[in-house]
């Protein structure tokens, strides 16, 4: 998640929440927690041994329950080609979201560009096919990586 502050998003969170008459339990905002202060997408089972470094015992259904919780909200998105997740970086309103990650130094940047929801709400609604949920992951190689040569 690029350029928000943990505790923004943490507090945006739980406001959100609160608005929305849902509860942030401490293992959903650990969670969150952990996704933010990562600088790359991470799978259940990192976001696991991350939450056990306290020494707690926990099973992975814990982080699931949770992920699951925070991809309800919107708080969070699913990158299906890595199997990993990351934070959502405008969770106030739900979004078609693109992904562009770069393959070379895995960094994900989120967009939300309307134009490319519309084309693809049209592609899908000419071939008669119902969306269920609207995530393009662009694979390619960012700026810096390009820069570098990698």
């Amino acid at each position: 998640m690029a350029s928000i502050s943990e505790k923004t998003v943490l507090d945006r969170a739980d406001a959100l929440c609160r608005a929305r008459g849902v509860r942030l339990t401490a293992q959903r905002r650990r969670v969150l927690a952990i996704l933010c202060a990562s600088a790359r997408p991470l799978g259940a089972y990192e976001i696991l041994d991350a939450m056990r470094e306290g020494s707690r015992t926990l099973a992975p259904p814990t982080v699931y329950r949770a992920l699951d919780f925070l991809l309800e909200q919107g708080l969070v998105h699913k990158l299906e080609s890595l199997h990993a997740f990351v934070g959502c970086n405008h969770p106030e309103h739900p979004h078609s979201s693109q992904f562009l990650i770069c393959n070379s130094c895995g960094e994900v940047t989120e967009i939300e560009d309307e134009a490319i929801a519309r084309s693809l709400g049209c592609a899908a609604s000419v071939s008669g096919f119902q969306p269920q949920r609207r995530v393009v992951e662009v694979i390619g190689t960012c700026a810096g990586c390009t820069q570098k040569g990698r």
